[in-house]
């Protein structure tokens, strides 16, 4: 009995092993069919379809050109449409390709034709992009422009991705069209090219160096994921009589490989690296830079590793700034990061590249400027009613005085008389006291002699030799 239930046991056993090795195998077969493209690849028939798309003359030459005016037209305008429209009918793609597999099948005839027409390319290009943003009224330095001046690492993902499946596309047989695989690689080719038209019309190196940069990044990456393909595909090599000539085309070709492939992961690390601190970076700031009635705003130097954060509004205690600090080294990607603050007017002077800080400081500026001088014109306001509220006292208590001394006044005023005299061209102010009496029928003689002795009086009280007493109905005065 027990020798039985053995015996079911391993065959049970026996028999779900095969089920797995069953399914597992249809797995395999499966994966197999879906993903392998050995098989179903043209190797001869690509290589003759790359030969022929390296060429840039005639109908390409001029279909280049367009698609440069139409792209710049969208990059002027900031319109994404049209970009895309024109990478629909760019034909960028021959002699990168070219390049790719000229070193992977060590043709050096297919790799010089490729780097020739690569500069004619260029040539083209750059041409092109000049002469239209040279003759455009449009000379804006928009987003879709600032975005082409340095690689970041979302572009070379394009361009790698962009350049397998344009030599997967090309390796099929039968009759996939290369456009939709094209437009991807144009996407990381226009735009730079582009740009540096830009650059060169508007004479900034930055944004002409800046773009080609990223056009030559791009470019590498493109001719490398066809150089990994065909080596994975296995694509014949070419063959030479001569067996010297052979082994030194198939070393320089590796050197090359070599040459282009250590530099390229070594860059591509690089970006990597450098987005993922700007992704920290962005989430510090959002998470933990937040104070009530502060704007801030961030700028990060990779070469240097440092951030420079400026405050605008309330100021900030240090305490709570300290506390930013420590958050930003708890970031594992931030490690090597330096921060400084600014608050207020301690921001620093910053160059071109902190554009939207600048901005923000000149306005603050000009704001702190107009509140001085409105400040100083309050002050001279205030001034100016305190000496007109000091006059009036001084003037009662005179007019009091004076009407004691003189009880037959009825009324007196006073008002400062500014006089130019032409002869000598000066000016002279007197002090002009007007009165009245309270007999109208008082004599001019006696109203003289009253004007007078108020006259004498009132030098002595103000202490000023400018007096001037003059009677209300007469204008007469006591001179």
């Amino acid at each position: 009995m027990d020798q039985n239930s053995k015996d079911t046991g391993d065959s049970q056993l026996e028999e779900n092993q095969k089920v797995i090795l069953g399914i597992w195998d249809n797995s395999k077969k499966f994966l197999h069919d879906l993903l392998d493209i050995r098989e179903d690849s043209d190797r001869n028939e690509t290589i003759e379809s790359v030969r022929k798309d390296i060429s840039f003359q005639g109908h390409n030459a001029w279909i280049l050109i367009f698609s440069i005016f139409v792209a710049s037209l969208g990059l002027n305008v900031s319109s994404t449409a049209v970009v895309i429209g024109a990478m629909l009918i760019s034909p960028l793609m021959g002699p990168i390709v070219g390049m790719g597999l000229g070193v992977a099948i060590n043709d050096d005839r297919m790799l010089r034709r490729s780097l020739i027409n690569l500069g004619v390319m260029v040539s083209l290009s750059l041409l092109a992009a000049t002469l239209y943003f040279t003759l455009t009224p449009i000379s804006e330095f928009t987003p879709e422009l600032e975005a082409r001046t340095a690689p970041n690492v979302l572009d070379v993902l394009v361009a790698i991705f962009g350049g397998l499946a344009l030599i997967v596309a090309k390796t099929k047989k039968g009759t996939i069209s290369n456009a939709i695989a094209g437009v991807a690689i144009a996407t990381a080719l226009m735009p730079p090219l582009c740009t540096a038209g830009y650059g060169i019309a508007e004479w900034n190196l930055a944004y002409f160096s800046g773009a080609m940069y990223l056009f030559s990044i791009n470019t590498v990456f493109i001719g490398l994921s066809t150089y990994v393909v065909c080596k994975l595909l296995k694509f014949p090599m070419v063959k030479y009589a001569n067996q010297k000539k052979r082994k030194r085309i198939s070393a320089i070709a590796t050197i090359v490989g070599v040459v282009v492939l250590a530099p390229s992961i070594y860059l591509f690390y690089q970006l990597y690296r450098v987005q993922v601190e700007k992704s920290a970076i962005n989430e510090f700031m959002d998470e933990y830079v937040q104070y009530e009635g502060v704007r801030s705003t961030s700028e990060y130097d990779p070469k240097t590793k440092k951030l420079d954060v400026v405050l605008f509004g309330a100021p900030v205690p240090d305490l709570i700034i300290q506390q930013w600090k420590k958050k930003l080294e708890s970031y594992p990607a931030l490690s090597q990061v330096t921060s400084q603050f600014y608050q207020g007017s301690s921001a620093p002077n910053l160059d071109g590249n902190y554009e939207n800080i600048a901005s923000m400081q000149e306005e603050r500026i000009g704001d702190i400027k107009r509140l001085q001088d409105q400040g100083l014109q309050i002050t001279a306001l205030q001034m100016e009613l305190a000496a007109i509220k000091s006059e009036n006292r001084r003037f009662e208590s005179i007019s009091e005085e004076a009407h004691l001394l003189y009880p037959e006044l009825k009324t007196i005023s006073y008002a400062p008389n500014v006089s130019k005299s032409f002869d000598n061209n000066s000016m002279d102010t007197v002090d002009v006291f007007t009165v009245t009496y309270n007999d109208s029928l008082m004599k001019p003689l006696e109203r003289l002699t009253v004007n007078s002795r108020l006259k004498n009086w009132l030098k002595y009280r103000i202490k000023s030799d400018s007096v001037m007493v003059q009677t209300a109905q007469a204008t007469a005065s006591g001179i």
